[in-house]
């Protein structure tokens, strides 16, 4: 079922292993071309641009974007008990972790009558995607509302596809997630018309403004994805996410059973979904072969996941040592690394590129996709090697706060001045000087 890599003896170079892991085929660019004007019409016409396009896509035409908080309410009353307590154990999980994540202002003395102060003020307002295709998503609502609460965002937005079986309204799990969280803003948008609106605003059937967004967060399909590509500058964006990957580096103490589930729970989310298990253990690596075609078979998304798994994003890469594999899961820099080896923490440690890694036998991603209390929103398609995960880092902006007395310019203006001459920018160096004519050498 699973594509294989031989690598052992020589594990090629950087360059080279990122040639030849796999990777989905998910070439944003173009989709640019199909999503540009969904934005120019959002942008131009607002509103009834976004029921359009809604109608179009979503084959629902809701009355209004905005849903009405009564809604929320309904929908609150209406989720299932056990579901309830499952997400407020989320919530209370992902605070817990995301309020040590808060950073505080630093103020640094450079001289006496000299200071820097670093202040980290959170943006003004934010649009949170949760994404009701292939899945419906109420663990993403948390995700991306707890580290902006936690950041102290002043108005925030979660905007999720109608659903047509739902009366225009997106699902209700996500409506009643949003409730739990205390949101009171919900917009029936979905994909790029979603992004637009969130960069450029409008008005509303009813006449309610609808806020434009400082920054947009949160997964979805390649569409979104182009959009957020479009707008970016006019918004901030986290990222551009791509399908979800899972990476495993496992030796022979993996439980063959366990890999092969965690496998199969990352395949579930798409055919796109990438699924590598990098192993020292070709013993390994055919048992797992053996429990996925009996799993695979007895799963209800069995053609998603045979899709995904047999894809050219999915495979086995055998390795000779630990260390090799490690260079491996570094170059592929997953969404999601798992850590199944003897002495997993003390090669995990060794991780220098992955969004989440998961440690042993007893940290599956789907922990950490409902109830760890880490964040799911993650860079894909290899960004974890310059990009982090969705934190309350996300939503804070620092500013610098530079605090300077006339005797502390004073003693540093010739060397402003000599930067300035040498950069050949005199004015530079002359508004220094100029608040010292006519004194005194």
């Amino acid at each position: 079922m699973l594509n294989r890599t031989d690598l052992r003896g020589q594990v090629p170079n950087i360059a080279e292993l990122r040639a030849v892991l796999p990777r989905a085929e998910y070439d944003v660019d173009a989709a640019l071309h199909q999503v540009r004007p969904v934005v120019e019409a959002v942008r131009e016409r607002g509103v009834p641009a976004v029921l359009e396009f809604t109608e179009r896509f979503d084959k629902v035409r809701p009355a209004r974007v905005r849903v009405p908080a009564a809604e929320l309410a309904t929908a609150l009353n209406g989720l299932d008990p056990q579901v309830r307590a499952a997400l407020e154990e989320s919530i209370d999980r992902a605070r817990k972790v995301h309020s040590d994540q808060r950073r505080t202002d630093v103020t640094t003395q450079v001289v006496p009558g000299g200071t820097v102060t670093e202040r980290w003020v959170p943006v003004e307002r934010v649009g949170l995607y949760a994404p009701g295709g292939l899945a419906v998503y109420p663990s993403t609502v948390v995700m991306n509302v707890v580290p902006a609460q936690l950041a102290g965002v002043g108005s925030l937005v979660v905007c999720s596809p109608p659903q047509a079986a739902f009366g225009g309204l997106p699902h209700p799990t996500i409506l009643a997630a949003a409730a739990l969280l205390g949101v009171d803003e919900v917009w029936a948008a979905g994909g790029a018309q979603a992004v637009a609106l969130a960069a450029y605003g409008g008005t509303d059937t009813d006449g309610t403004e609808l806020v434009p967004a400082d920054i947009f967060t949160g997964p979805g399909n390649i569409y979104l994805t182009a959009a957020k590509r479009l707008v970016r500058g006019v918004i901030g964006i986290e990222s551009e996410a791509g399908p979800t990957e899972i990476a495993v580096l496992a030796d022979e103490t993996a439980d063959p059973v366990h890999v092969a589930a965690d496998l199969i729970s990352q395949a579930e989310h798409d055919p796109l979904a990438a699924s590598v298990l990098v192993t020292t253990s070709e013993q390994l690596a055919d048992a797992v072969e053996r429990e996925l075609a009996v799993r695979v078979a007895a799963t209800k998304h069995a053609e998603r996941v045979r899709e995904a798994l047999g894809g050219k994003q999915s495979g086995v890469i055998l390795v000779s040592t630990v260390d090799d594999g490690l260079r491996v899961v570094d170059a592929y820099a997953a969404e999601h690394l798992e850590i199944q080896t003897a002495n997993a923490r003390e090669v995990a440690a060794r991780v220098r590129n992955a969004g989440a890694v998961f440690v042993g036998a007893y940290a599956p991603v789907s922990l950490g996709d409902y109830c760890a209390g880490s964040n799911h929103v993650l860079p894909t398609g290899g960004f974890a090697r310059h990009s982090s995960g969705l934190s309350v880092q996300s939503f804070l902006k620092g500013i610098h706060v530079v605090d300077y007395s006339a005797e502390a310019l004073r003693e540093i203006a010739p060397r402003v001045v000599a930067l300035a001459d040498a950069e050949d920018l005199p004015a530079h160096g002359e508004a220094v000087t100029a608040r010292f004519e006519g004194e005194q050498p």
